[in-house]
């Protein structure tokens, strides 16, 4: 099997999560959980465009759901949420007014650096992303958008193809 380039220690975890294309075993535990439901399952699909001061950047959010109404709902699991992930995220909230981006921690009461009294979830809400939530997607989440085979009222999208 390929070493998992992503990291550089791996776990047996990462390492099957990896197997089946996903990044990590929380990603790989979030996408078997849209499996077993009504919804399409859509991976790494999109990429967004946003800009770090003096050069342009692409995000990829791990899932991507249409709701009802026709906006986007781009969900990113996160087991580690370094400094420079942050950073991207607040690049990408500051680029994209509006978007709804909802983060999965594998522990969002951790905190983001030793010492600190800022938890995962805490530096999300001050980001503006409204949306935290533990392991894996909650189900009031998922009743905002269309299922499989069902259309919403009007497509909208933040990017251009």
């Amino acid at each position: 099997m390929a070493k998992n380039h992503w990291h550089s220690a791996g776990s047996s975890t990462r390492a099957e999560a990896y197997k089946y294309g996903y990044k990590s075993g929380l990603e790989h535990t979030v996408a078997d959980q849209i499996k077993n439901t009504e919804y399409d399952l859509n991976y790494e699909t999109e990429t967004l465009n946003y800009v770090v001061p003096e050069r342009k950047a692409k995000y990829t959010p791990d899932f991507i759901f249409i709701k009802k109404d026709g906006n986007i709902m781009y969900i990113e699991t996160k087991g580690r949420w370094t400094s420079i992930d942050r950073l991207k995220m607040k690049h990408v909230l500051a680029s994209n007014p509006g978007i709804d981006i909802r983060l999965v921690f594998q522990t969002p009461t951790q905190k983001i650096s030793k010492g600190s009294k800022t938890t995962y979830e805490s530096y999300a809400l001050k980001l503006g992303i409204k949306h935290v939530a533990k392991k894996s997607i909650p189900a009031e989440w998922l009743t905002e958008c269309v299922k499989t085979g069902e259309s919403p009222k009007q497509i909208k999208s933040f990017f251009e193809k």
